[in-house]
């Protein structure tokens, strides 16, 4: 504890709250300043204070707003119902995974269990979380190392070494997780300096997404609900009537999807989604296989992944992924959209959708169509990351397939877009739940050495509830590490980070 509070006495560092997270009008005003001088990307421990949902969505100086989001209109998704999705990119690291990673090492930073001096952390991730620890690690001066399969996007690997990461490339692909978990079971046996931050077990991974994902939802939900007047409105219906229907997520790590959780507390009809790969039908089918929906499936169910409180699962063809990623982005798709009678304002906003995004709003489109949601139903689901991300698979794509024509775009418009139906999905009864409950022991109790015992409280209702509440005490525990590093509220001294600034971008 001594040598971490020193660490961010030296380094002028002061960690937000989870609580000026997710209302950054409580944040002072010296840092809200402070910011103007800071860009979105940079390696300055004063970028810990936007690591949420509601940062301006500019590069550069950027102040806090409402929150981002797209509402895709009818003419897109041919359902009445309102999609609506919360756009990552405006994190620093275009990803939200920067948030599940500070909720995992904040706590343990503040508490005295992680050594900034001596300690090394180890992110285990199959892209956006290794990057967000290593960026959160580069701001709080920790050493990161990541783990990511070596199938994964070209630029995850540039961006992790231009941030000062060393970098483990895994065998295999997006569901190749267990030769992570190997690594990192080497890693503990070899490197008693390290210190292993594991997205699929980590439960301040989901705390962060209960109480920021969630309550951004909840938010945005509210302000819709006063505002007759947005894209998709009612038609003529009060709007008092909308109804908060479903939440879809990717399942992933498992942490995403506990802001469902959250909005059940609220909004107890709600459906909780759980979204996977078509090609890795784990939650589905109890399947295996590898997809190229970078992010999403892994050939097991995490630990922090509530499964008592998801309704449904539904399955997405990485296929219909890749070729909505061309038509969403290249000339002869936009230009297809247009006619079609999609607003320019949309498919201008449509470059925010990453692979996982475009497999959210598949998903959110197939559980309006199940559901029979109407004008009044809302749903929402998260936008992980951007494009920006992926320029590499829209390259090799090219090579693949040639140059993007107006037939292709109409091909693909055809069988992804309105061809999309209430295919591949699965309602979960008690019983099934408890069966994917179940599934967690073939790898956490035989493979990671956790209990029974453990695995048997995580079907217990209170243990969630007690996970999901520790989140004051751990506000708690921040607000007395920075009285300890004892800095004035200014934060004007420039950050011995810097010379970083804006890496691998």
């Amino acid at each position: 504890m001594k040598r971490a509070v020193r660490r961010c006495r030296e380094r002028k560092i002061t960690i937000p709250t989870f609580a000026q997270l997710k209302d950054p009008t409580t944040i002072p005003q010296v840092i809200r300043d402070r910011l103007g001088d800071v860009g979105l990307w940079d390696v300055d421990p004063v970028n810990l204070f936007r690591i949420t949902w509601k940062n301006e969505p500019v590069e550069q100086g950027g102040g806090f707003n409402q929150g981002n989001w797209i509402e895709f209109p009818p003419a897109l998704t041919g359902v009445s119902a309102r999609i609506v999705g919360l756009v990552g990119k405006h994190f620093p690291t275009g990803a939200h995974k920067v948030g599940a990673a500070f909720g995992c090492l904040v706590p343990r930073l503040v508490s005295g269990q992680f050594d900034p001096t001596t300690q090394k952390a180890v992110w285990p991730s199959t892209g956006n979380f290794c990057r967000g620890g290593a960026y959160d690690c580069a701001l709080l001066g920790c050493t990161s190392i990541a783990i990511l399969p070596e199938e994964m996007s070209s630029e995850r690997f540039e961006w992790l070494k231009a941030i000062g990461a060393e970098v483990i490339a895994t065998p295999g692909c997006e569901s190749n997780v267990k030769e992570i978990y190997d690594k990192c079971w080497e890693i503990r046996r070899t490197r008693p300096d390290c210190v292993i931050f594991n997205q699929f077990e980590e439960f301040g991974n989901a705390v962060w997404h209960y109480h920021l994902t969630g309550g951004i939802i909840n938010e945005i939900f509210q302000q819709l609900a006063l505002d007759g007047s947005q894209p998709g409105a009612t038609g003529g219906l009060p709007t008092s009537a909308l109804r908060l229907a479903a939440y879809v997520s990717a399942t992933g790590s498992g942490g995403t999807i506990a802001a469902g959780d959250y909005l059940r507390t609220r909004y107890p009809q709600v459906k909780v989604i759980a979204t996977e790969a078509l090609q890795c039908p784990t939650l589905l089918r109890c399947g295996f296989g590898g997809h190229r929906i970078e992010g999403i499936g892994d050939k097991h169910v995490p630990w922090i992944h509530n499964v008592r409180n998801t309704d449904m699962v539904v399955a997405v063809d990485d296929e219909q992924c890749m070729s909505l990623l061309r038509l969403f982005n290249e000339d002869a798709g936009r230009t297809f959209l247009e006619r079609e009678g999609v607003a320019r304002d949309t498919i201008d906003q449509l470059p925010l959708l990453g692979i996982s995004s475009i497999c959210n709003l598949v998903a959110s489109i197939k559980t309006a169509k199940h559901y029979e949601l109407d004008s009044r139903d809302v749903v929402f689901t998260p936008l992980t990351d951007s494009v920006e991300l992926y320029q590499s698979r829209l390259t090799d794509l090219r090579s693949a397939h040639g140059p993007y024509s107006d037939l292709d775009a109409a091909r693909h418009f055809g069988r992804y877009i309105e061809g999309i139906g209430p295919d591949h999905l699965r309602e979960l009864g008690y019983h099934d739940r408890k069966q994917l409950h179940n599934l967690k022991y073939f790898t956490w109790v035989e493979q990671q050495q956790r209990t029974v015992d453990d695995l048997n409280r995580l079907w217990d209702p209170d243990f969630w509830v007690e996970t999901f509440d520790q989140v004051s005490e751990w506000d708690a525990l921040i607000e007395r590490f920075n009285q300890r590093v004892g800095l004035p509220s200014a934060l004007s001294v420039v950050s011995p980070n810097r010379d970083r600034e804006g890496a691998g971008r």
